[in-house]
Formats: C-alpha cells, sequence, structure tokens
C-alpha cells in the first residue's frame, strides 16, 4: 500500500537531490501536480532534468522551476507558451530534447513496463534522429528510441484510495497514467483521497505504481488560454 503523507514538502523531502530526473505528469496548466512543483522549487534541488509534455507557463506549472533556475534540462513535446524557457534555451541555460507527443508518452509508457527501447516511424529523417539507431522492418525504416525512468515521478490525480489506486477527471488525465509507471519512486496528490477503496473498474492507475500519497490543497485551477464565443441573441 501507499504510504500517506501529510503534505508535498514531507513526501518530498528524502527524495530530492541535485541532478535527479524528474517525471511530471499535465498537459498545458491541466493536470498539473502542484503542490509537488512547488516543494521541489522550495526544496532548493538543481541541474534537474525535467520530463514532461511542456514547462508549463511564466510564473505557472513547471515554470516556477525555471523562474528559479533549478532546471539542467527538459525532455519535453511543446515548449511554446514560456517565454523564459524561450530566452534560457537561446542563451544556453538549458538543454532541450525534444520529443514528439506519442514518442514522449510512448517512451514513459516503455520505461514503466521495463521496456528499454522501441521503434518507430515518426521522427525518420528530421534532427529527432540523429544520432539514434535505425533498423528496418518489411521495407520501412524505423528509429530506435529509448524508454524513460526516472528517478522521481510528480503526479496529480482526482480521486485516490487507501491502497493509493488513482482516477483522473478529464483533461487532467492527460500524461499523469504514464508518469506514474515510469518512476523508481512515484508520488501523487490526489484532490479527494477516500476511506475506502475505489471500485476496480474504475481504477486508472494501479497502487502498485504509487509509492507516497498525498492530500492535495484546495486551489483555483488556472487556465492556459480562455477562449469563449460571443453570445448570439436567442
Amino acid at each position: 500500500m501507499s504510504t500517506m503523507y501529510r503534505g508535498a514538502a514531507e513526501a518530498l523531502s528524502d527524495v530530492l537531490e541535485d541532478g535527479i530526473t524528474i517525471a511530471v505528469g499535465g498537459f498545458g496548466l491541466s493536470g498539473n501536480p502542484n503542490d509537488l512543483i512547488e516543494a521541489v522549487r522550495d526544496s532548493g534541488v538543481r541541474d534537474l532534468t525535467i520530463v514532461s509534455n511542456n514547462m508549463g507557463v511564466d510564473g505557472k506549472g513547471l515554470g516556477l522551476l525555471l523562474e528559479n533556475r533549478q532546471v539542467r534540462k527538459v525532455i519535453a513535446s511543446y515548449v511554446g507558451e514560456n517565454k523564459l524557457f524561450a530566452q534560457q534555451y537561446l542563451d544556453g541555460e538549458l538543454e532541450v530534447e525534444f520529443a514528439p507527443q506519442g514518442t514522449l508518452a510512448e517512451r514513459m509508457r516503455a520505461g514503466g513496463a521495463g521496456i528499454p527501447a522501441f521503434y518507430t516511424r515518426t521522427g525518420v529523417g528530421t534532427p529527432i534522429a540523429e544520432g539514434k539507431p535505425h533498423a528496418e522492418f518489411d521495407g520501412i525504416t524505423y528509429v530506435q528510441e529509448r524508454g524513460i525512468v526516472a528517478d522521481l515521478a510528480l503526479v496529480h490525480a482526482h480521486t485516490a484510495d487507501q491502497a493509493g489506486n488513482l482516477t483522473y477527471r478529464y483533461s487532467a488525465r492527460n500524461f499523469n497514467p504514464l508518469v506514474a509507471t515510469c518512476g523508481r519512486v512515484s508520488v501523487a496528490e490526489a484532490e479527494i483521497v477516500l476511506d475506502g477503496f475505489l471500485d476496480p473498474d474504475a481504477v486508472v492507475t494501479s497502487g502498485v505504481f504509487v509509492d507516497r500519497l498525498v492530500p492535495a490543497r484546495p486551489r483555483v485551477k488556472d487556465i492556459e488560454k480562455r477562449t469563449v464565443r460571443t453570445r448570439t441573441e436567442a
């Protein structure tokens, strides 16, 4: 069973070190494990490698770690919403490894499943494939991609139970289930922690993958880009 902690700082206190690789759930600002990200920021650890779909936006999500100059390398598929990220990259402060979104997802899934590498057609003939092994299957060229195993995984869930089983809400599901599997130590924050157990048919992430669990603090959920239609007369 997962170990329950009172808060994010307590759950991470003995696993955070300079130079570790951290996989983080979220897509834009949806499903970000904000309590856990803030605990990483407050710890002051440096030279981190962050694996995540994106790096949040300026001043929010993983953007907090960029502001605090705690990140050395980023493995991500999209970084277009963060001006500070772009500036640090252009200034040579930040190493960036881009991965197509589906490839990044599969690299996490593979790492969590104990698969060291796989082949994909995505990226063949582009800079993404440079320096990587290639192989031909059925007359088609594929590029080898390595599975990702992070030292630490940070996850945001909607509901958790006492065994660490997790469910997610709507688009906050995104990368979180994959991240939960690929960490040597996986820490999840949950908006609701049940006294009992989830219906087995509702479980998305099995508690076998979750080492530590914390209740997420209530907070207003940020919207990355609010778009609305002009209301028309009935």
